[in-house]
């Protein structure tokens, strides 16, 4: 067995024009202090890094890395959730993700497309360039609007969305595996990989690829009402990046998964700061450990009611008393004695 890494901490919550939120130095010392080991960087914020300068430099690339490392942290993976979020758009959702991409593709949802997978593209070469092996982001969804449906779907309509989604992400995944690096999916309700089904539905589609993974985020299977811990007995093989992230559902007579438009801290369902919700850590940190998961532990904080610096001080002390230093040894080794096959058989009586 291998022993999980960490704690670990996901920027993109954290940044802010305010110091010591401002820049990769300021907020990696930052989080030094809290007890973090290593940082999650996301690619979009101009604040941490240029992603298409760190794909095509390596000089820029080391520059990144070496701030990380000044402040005694690691960089643990990027992040493209937004940009991997535009690989596939349904029109409806065209101008409220404008905000994920330059000003001039405003309303150009092709011109926001090509540029994600361009952007995606680039986080293969600058993760190769920062000597990363794993990447963090969102699928995308052409058929999110009708998860639920009324009136019913079409016919084949669910296959001929995980086929072109499939087209869409077959290249880049291609791109990153020329790079030596494994893309893993936050698995996020909004987007159509959102549970294991939709999962093997796009890996299949995929011709099972060995660079299509999943990044494992319980606070999202919370909500679903989905078995988190079993989900890990299914997906271990798969599951190369972890977000540790709380979560509670609370549904009432009134109100259940789908929230009732309600604003986050009035939802059954809300996320949570670290030991404030209702995720069985222990459980999931043993089940990693079991099945040989030796990448981060990341913190990704998101809570309705606490305080984001509150949150990430108590996270990393939270996170490093869940890590379990894996025994290499059985407990009942000092009652064994040695063996072999003859003894064996005698013992069986053949």
């Amino acid at each position: 067995m291998k022993t999980i890494k960490g704690p670990a901490i996901f920027l993109a919550q954290f940044i802010d024009d305010k110091e010591p939120f401002n820049n990769l130095k300021n907020i990696c010392n930052y989080m030094a202090d809290l007890g973090y080991a290593g940082v999650q960087i996301p690619s979009w914020d101009g604040r941490m890094m240029d992603l298409q300068k760190a794909a095509e430099s390596k000089t820029y690339a080391d520059e990144i890395k070496g701030t990380v490392e000044e402040a005694g942290l690691q960089i643990t993976e990027l992040s493209t959730h937004l940009q991997g979020q535009l690989v596939a758009v349904h029109p409806a959702y065209n101008e409220l993700f404008d905000g994920f991409a330059p000003d001039k593709l405003k309303g150009n949802l092709q011109g926001k497309t090509d540029w994600a997978v361009q952007q995606l593209k680039y986080a293969a070469k600058a993760s190769e360039n920062m000597g990363l092996t794993q990447h963090a982001t969102f699928s995308g969804a052409l058929m999110w609007q009708t998860v639920y449906p009324w009136p019913q779907r079409p016919a084949g309509l669910v296959d001929t969305g995980f086929t072109e989604l499939a087209k869409r992400w077959t290249p880049i995944l291609d791109e990153f595996d020329k790079h030596g690096v494994d893309v893993c999916y936050e698995l996020h309700p909004g987007e159509d990989l959102h549970d294991g089904v939709t999962f093997e539905m796009f890996l299949d589609k995929v011709n099972n690829h060995k660079r299509a993974n999943i990044l494992y985020d319980p606070s999202h299977f919370v909500l679903q009402c989905l078995d988190y811990l079993q989900f890990i007995d299914f997906y271990h093989e798969r599951i190369k990046m972890f977000h540790v992230k709380d979560a509670e559902f609370n549904p009432t007579g009134k109100q259940g998964v789908y929230g009732g438009y309600q604003g986050w801290v009035e939802r059954a369902g809300r996320f949570r700061s670290l030991g404030d919700g209702q995720v069985d850590f222990s459980g999931i940190f043993s089940k990693l450990s079991q099945y040989d998961y030796d990448g981060w532990a990341v913190l990704e904080w998101e809570c309705a009611i606490k305080h984001p610096e509150q949150g990430a001080a108590e996270g990393a002390p939270f996170i490093a008393s869940h890590i379990i230093n894996v025994t290499e040894k059985a407990f009942d080794d000092f009652a064994g004695r040695g063996a072999d096959e003859e003894f064996n058989k005698r013992i069986l009586g053949i």
